[in-house]
């Protein structure tokens, strides 16, 4: 029993305040674990050593903010800048832009990275999101936008085509704005691949997360860095024009051997963009942080993959993989100082 005082099917009802790695049920009737990983009694209690100083983040605040977050909540949208707690929430949200998470806000796998809800939606979907998701666009005024998602393993087509709906209905209202769509991966099925890259957008982004050795523990079982790498590769041999992008989060016990491997694999898969970020831990029940890397040693990173001939290597302590994503394309690393 919780505050709430109520219980369903031996699965508490909470309202508010569910604790990190709790089982709950949502208002959609499906049962899901906060924030994705489930408590354990060996668990680590903190990362390991304290976080250095180019690592602080302001506290989300602003008119800017306010406004964004109203018009999301508003209109029932999810946004990983919330699900995923993410650090740039404030600077984001105060330019006026959001990285909108459709097919909801509770995610089939367990990646032990990730802050997002994990359950079973069993088919659950918002047949209003697609036009919800066009008006908060038009709303918000945005000239780039930025739509991800959880994975939908629960669905037949892993919800690529609800996933083109909403990228349609966002270039309907918004025939100026150009769309970023940051997918899963489908499961490698490339025609649910193809239909999401052929619904009008301007850059198809999967990430990889890690480098090949640690791709399991730190992505899902169902996960894996070779069928990211053919997702990519096959996007890009399908409509070259569209840009492909992916992400690598540095901290997780990577070495420099394996993080410029990894970026030879990209290059051959055709990326064109790759960004590169400090892994931070969200809960003690996920991974911990093995090491923070430092500005230097970013920006040397972005060196090596300019090298290596992508487009841009969007790489900082806190780059996220849509941070400052309408930028990308000024090559100057998205105007972070370095």
């Amino acid at each position: 029993m919780n505050s709430s005082g109520k219980e369903l099917k031996g699965i508490p009802i909470v309202e508010k305040g569910v604790e990190s790695g709790a089982k709950y049920r949502t208002d959609a009737g499906f049962s899901a674990i906060k924030n994705g990983i489930k408590q354990r009694a060996d668990t680590e209690s903190a990362p390991r050593g304290q976080k250095p100083k180019w690592l602080r983040a302001k506290m989300p605040s602003g008119t800017g903010f306010s406004s964004t977050r109203n018009i999301v909540h508003e209109h029932r949208l999810s946004t990983v800048c919330e699900e995923s707690m993410c650090p740039n929430i404030g600077e984001c949200w105060n330019a006026g832009t959001a990285t909108i998470m459709v097919l909801g806000s509770v995610c089939t796998r367990a990646c032990r990275f990730c802050a997002v809800d994990t359950g079973n939606p069993r088919g659950w979907l918002d047949a209003e999101e697609p036009l919800n998701t066009g008006k908060a666009v038009q709303l918000m005024g945005l000239k780039y936008v930025v739509i991800t998602s959880v994975d939908r393993d629960d669905l037949p087509d892993g919800g690529a085509d609800h996933y083109a709906q909403c990228v349609r209905a966002i270039k309907r209202l918004n025939p100026e704005t150009a769309v970023e769509a940051l997918t899963p991966d489908f499961n490698g099925v490339r025609e649910h691949v193809e239909l999401v890259v052929d619904s009008g957008l301007e850059v198809f982004a999967q990430n990889v997360e890690t480098v090949r050795r640690l791709t399991h523990p730190v992505r899902d079982p169902r996960a894996s860095y070779e069928q990211t790498i053919d997702v990519l590769r096959h996007a890009k041999r399908h409509r070259p024009d569209v840009l492909t992008k992916t992400s690598l989060m540095l901290g997780l016990g990577e070495n420099d051997a394996e993080i410029l491997s990894t970026m030879d694999d990209l290059r051959e898969a055709g990326v064109d963009i790759l960004t590169l970020g400090q892994y931070l831990r969200p809960t003690p029940n996920h991974l911990p942080v093995e090491r923070y890397v430092s500005p230097e040693q970013f920006d040397n990173y972005r060196n090596e993959g300019l090298e290596r001939g992508f487009v841009e290597v969007v790489a900082g302590p806190m780059v996220r993989s849509s941070y400052r994503a309408e930028q990308v394309l000024q090559k100057n690393n998205v105007g972070i100082a370095v």
